[in-house]
Order: C-alpha cells, then structure tokens, then sequence
C-alpha cells in the first residue's frame, strides 16, 4: 500500500470536513445540544461531521471498515480500518473555545499506519505514515530534544466523567507540576498528541481516552521521533484507555512519574 498516496487523500477528506465545522462555530442553538454521557456533548455538527467523513473515506478504501465515536456507520473489525473523531473537543467547539480538531487513523492489521489531525480553528493540518515522517501544512516536524524534565511543558486532560482513576491522576499530575515547566489543559487530546509531535509540548498524559481520540496522534508522535505507551511502558494505550506520550529524552522519567502513581 502506498501510504503517502492515501494519507494526502485522507488529508483532504478531513479539510473538506473542517471547513462544514468552521462554517457551523457559532451557530448551534442550545436545543440541538445533547449529553451522551455526563459532560459528553454532541451536536448535529458531531454526526454530519463523521457522516462526511465516513462517505469520503469510503472511496478511498471501500475495503475498510469504521471504528467511530458517534457511531453514525455500522462499527466492525477489518483487516484495514478507519478510526474516526469528527470533532474532538466538542464543549471547547459549543463554548466558542477555538481548540478544537479532527482526528483520522488507519489501522493495518495490528499497526496504525495513518494519522492525521487537524487543528480547525487554526487550519493546521499534522499528518504522518509509516516510513514516512510527520509533517504540518507541507513542513517537516519533530518532537522537541529536550531532556530535562525541568525543562519538559506537560500536557494533559483532567477526568471529565470517569473518575475511577482521579487519585492517580492528581499524584502524576502534582509530580509533574513539581519536576516539569508547566502544565497545560486545552481539551483536545488529538490536538495534544499533534503538538508533541510538532515540538510544542514535550510530555502528554491522560486516561480515559478512546481509540479515536489517540489512534491518530500515535502515529504523528512516533513518525516524529517521539515515544508512545501505556502507564506500565507498554504499546496497550488504546486497550487500557490511558496513553503516555513524549519526546525520547524526558519519556524515561515521565514514565516513572505515571508508572508509580499509577501502580495497583
């Protein structure tokens, strides 16, 4: 398969997307508004957002299957298969909060081997593929070399609904806001994955978190020369719904920092 050839298709299915998302900011009444879940908002912008990308990506690779978070096409295995966010960061979408993206992975067996997010408000598009590097709007990218964790600006997404594992995440977070430059909270976790890779942050940390919402950033972090696991160190991120990700210099001792507060 040639992985760059459908990545700049992908690329272009997500920037038609983004631009029905841009047209929509501001215009949702509060009845179209639902809660799936608590503090999970989704809207008309939500479904028809996936619905175009599902139809698009669809005659890319009529082969492939969906896995989506909106659930608006039948969700199955395949070899070959799509792992859709229309809008990760929905609320910040809703509030008028321009930190808000679009998520896109192909998977390959057991291997993501596509990535692409794209940052709407902003209309930065980072995309990735196996072999292939990571990149944003035609520009090379690369995780940050920094290796101090002094040094280090953390990323995270505070527990919104499942707070199960919140005394973990407040022991990491405390270390990290100790050992680290800083600690920032936007409400895309795409987009962060999407930062790593391109310098901006240096470590990311959250649990909770979905295929779709990490399936794509995955590939652009470690395209980009950066690290990606489970709190234990190993590759399980999507099984255990927990992702760690950071350039290779700080990712040892982040991975103390998460590994002992998230022990059992």
């Amino acid at each position: 398969m040639n992985y760059e050839h459908f990545t700049r298709l992908t690329c272009q299915a997500v920037q038609e997307t983004a631009t029905f998302i841009r047209a929509e900011t501001g215009r949702v009444e509060p009845g179209q508004i639902e809660e799936k879940f608590l503090n999970g908002l989704v809207s008309y912008v939500d479904r028809t957002a996936e619905e175009m990308l599902v139809e698009r990506l669809s005659h890319i690779l009529p082969e492939a299957a969906f896995i989506t978070e909106e659930e608006t096409v039948v969700q199955s295995d395949a070899d070959l298969q799509w792992i859709i966010d229309p809008l990760d960061g929905t609320t910040n979408f809703l509030y008028g909060i321009p930190q808000f993206s679009i998520s896109v992975a192909l998977k390959s067996g057991d291997e993501l081997v596509i990535g692409v997010v794209q940052h709407v408000p902003a209309d930065e598009i980072f995309y990735a593929w196996k072999g292939g590097g990571a990149w944003c709007n035609g520009k090379p990218i690369h995780a940050s070399r920094r290796a101090e964790m002094r040094q280090a600006l953390i990323s995270t997404g505070f527990p919104y609904h499942n707070f199960s594992r919140a005394d973990a995440y407040f022991a990491a977070l405390r270390a990290f806001m100790r050992e680290g430059r800083g600690v920032r909270r936007f409400g895309s976790a795409a987009l962060d994955l999407a930062w790593v890779a391109a310098g901006r942050f240096d470590v990311f940390f959250e649990y909770g978190l979905n295929a779709w919402d990490v399936a794509a950033g995955a590939v652009l972090v470690r395209e980009a020369g950066g690290m990606v696991s489970d709190f234990g160190g190993g590759d399980d991120f999507i099984g255990k719904y927990e992702m760690l990700a950071c350039n290779a210099g700080v990712y040892g001792k982040a991975l103390e920092v998460v590994r002992e507060a998230f022990a059992d």
